[in-house]
């Protein structure tokens, strides 16, 4: 036992030293926590909120001189990681620490006013995966709405862009696609960290009646905005399940939306999730062939063989391609999902992707995607060159309205 509690802790000795960022609370912590000394403290973070040591932030907090934690708050998945994908959360007191825990994925996707009673301020420390869809972004700007109508505090403890800090693609969010998978106006990828986008939205009028929260942001330290997060040299925790590397981050959107039709698998349920398209149906090599023949900007594919172990194929003998990244910056990372669809559909007319799919999963697709326009442009002749022009009509525009809230070069 006390061997392992060495090497663990040398491990943490390691990736601290090797680590060139510093993540916000590590620079709080290099302060004093001195924005949060004397106040009640409610904290929204899950177990990527850590040090580059492994500890939580929880923790760091509840040891932290002067800083009192009263609340917990309990986004998707939970503090400590322990609900599932989409399982309901539940109130709770934490085992570690005996603090109480509120469930903000559950009944309440906002903190009610009887949650933030006992506040003063809410720190928020997550790690995100630069997409819309990835709900602890909707999670941070709900709270920072419930904190606005309060008078609280909000102060986020910054973090990287997993993909980097300037990929932005996709259309705003739509009006009437407004959901907790896309809950603000802003692009599918938005080249932002957390603290960045906090200011966003707080300055921009994006919270409820364009409210404005007293917001302070952490930055990092040794932060560029063309890191990838395993330039980093920060340990990767994952946020979520499904993100089991940092690399997972720039797979997610590659076949993210298509994957909430649930009918071809994207990986989700094998060893390669949100890494390739397999279905029983596919011919690999000659759909591999044709994504190659595309010469798709900073894309490869090979032909791959898998068996489900669970979700969409669980047992089946499936065969499709696996994806590989090799220059972000020039991929497409959203459209590719939608050239994968244009292939298939002109290989099987009678298996076309949104004729075989549920027609109740259409709305999810829709929200994912903010806007209706892209399944109704697709569908007319299942080309991407129909819609890509829409998708990223509102790129340049976010990145120069964005751009005034940089904190990092």
């Amino acid at each position: 036992m006390k061997r392992n509690i060495i090497l663990c802790t040398l491990a943490g000795v390691a990736m601290a030293l090797t680590a060139q960022v510093k993540p916000g609370v590590e620079v709080l912590r290099d302060n004093n926590f001195d924005i949060l000394r004397g106040k009640r403290v409610g904290l929204i973070t899950n177990p990527s909120g850590v040090d580059n040591k492994l500890k939580s932030t929880v923790d760091i907090l509840a040891d932290a001189p002067g800083v009192e934690v009263v609340a917990l708050y309990a986004p998707e998945h939970g503090v400590r990681g322990d609900f599932h994908a989409g399982d309901k959360v539940e109130n709770a007191v934490d085992s570690a620490t005996g603090i109480p825990v509120y469930s903000i994925y559950g009944k309440h996707r906002k903190p009610s006013p009887e949650m933030l009673k006992d506040i003063d301020v809410m720190v928020y420390d997550i790690q995100d995966n630069g997409c819309r869809s990835f709900t602890f972004i909707s999670t941070m700007g709900l709270a920072m709405e419930a904190c606005a109508e309060l008078g609280k505090e909000f102060v986020v403890l910054d973090r990287p862009n997993p993909i980097n800090g300037n990929k932005i693609e996709g259309n705003l969010t739509e009006p009437d696609c407004v959901s907790f998978v896309s809950q603000f106006a802003i692009p599918y990828l938005y080249g932002l960290t957390p603290g960045e986008l906090a200011q966003y939205l707080n300055n921009e009028g994006m919270l409820k009646n364009g409210a404005k929260v007293d917001l302070k942001v952490v930055p990092m330290e040794g932060y560029e905005r063309s890191m990838d997060f395993r330039a980093t040299g920060m340990p990767w925790v994952l946020p979520s399940p499904h993100m089991p590397v940092p690399e997972s981050a720039i797979y997610y959107p590659v076949s993210g939306i298509l994957g909430e039709l649930y009918c071809i698998s994207i990986g989700v349920g094998y060893t390669e999730p949100f890494k390739l398209f397999a279905s029983e149906w596919i011919d690999a090599q000659e759909l591999t062939k044709r994504l190659n023949d595309r010469n798709i900007p900073g894309m490869m594919f090979r032909p791959i063989y898998i068996r489900p172990f669970y979700s969409t194929g669980q047992g089946k003998n499936y065969e499709g391609v696996e994806v590989y990244v090799t220059d972000v910056d020039k991929a497409p990372l959203s459209l590719t999902q939608f050239y994968v669809m244009e292939e298939l559909a002109d290989m099987y007319p009678d298996k076309k992707i949104f004729d075989i799919a549920d027609t109740k999963r259409f709305s999810m697709f829709d929200k994912v995607c903010g806007s209706k326009q892209i399944r109704e442009r697709f569908t007319k002749r299942y080309k991407t060159a129909d819609i890509e022009d829409y998708w990223n009509k509102d790129n340049e525009s976010f990145r120069a309205a964005s751009q005034k809230y940089h904190l990092y070069k």
